[in-house]
């Protein structure tokens, strides 16, 4: 395995670090759970928009492209998923809940279907199991909350 794809796994688990540690303090420290909420809905947002970041360095290969999404395309989805963090930040927790669940599903999606012949396939597959694991604190989260406010 090339040095890049083994600290690519070492910074993508620890970037699940605090979506599991958000996670376990909303249900072992319930007094806390309005910071720990915001904490988590931001760190959210943070990788979010940092993912989405992403595809505007893609977007401004226009010779010799090995993926199928034209430059524009490429440069819109940027911009919808790092808008998407940015205006969830200010909708109430509900709302939180969804968008950052789906957007966390639409930017897998993307990688694994449109840009699917420009990663390689170790990358595809670490997405995989780092979006999986951020989608299941997203869903935990969102449960916490439900269940503490019905």
């Amino acid at each position: 395995m090339i040095a890049v794809a083994r600290l690519a796994i070492v910074v993508g688990i620890a970037g699940l670090l605090p979506f599991l540690a958000a996670v376990l303090g909303l249900f072992m420290m319930p007094a806390k759970s309005v910071v720990i909420i915001s904490y988590f809905y931001l760190y959210s947002a943070g990788i979010l928009a940092f993912m989405a970041g992403i595809y505007w360095p893609l977007a401004m290969q226009l010779e010799n492209r090995c993926y199928p999404i034209s430059p524009l395309v490429t440069m819109l989805l940027s911009q919808v998923f790092f808008v998407s963090a940015g205006i969830g930040l200010l909708l109430p927790v509900p709302v939180q809940i969804v968008l950052y669940t789906v957007a966390y599903m639409g930017l897998y999606v993307v990688d694994a279907r449109w840009m699917k012949g420009y990663w390689p396939d170790w990358y595809l597959k670490l997405r995989l199991a780092l979006t999986g694991v951020v989608l299941l604190c997203q869903v935990a989260a969102g449960t916490w909350f439900f269940m503490a406010h019905g």
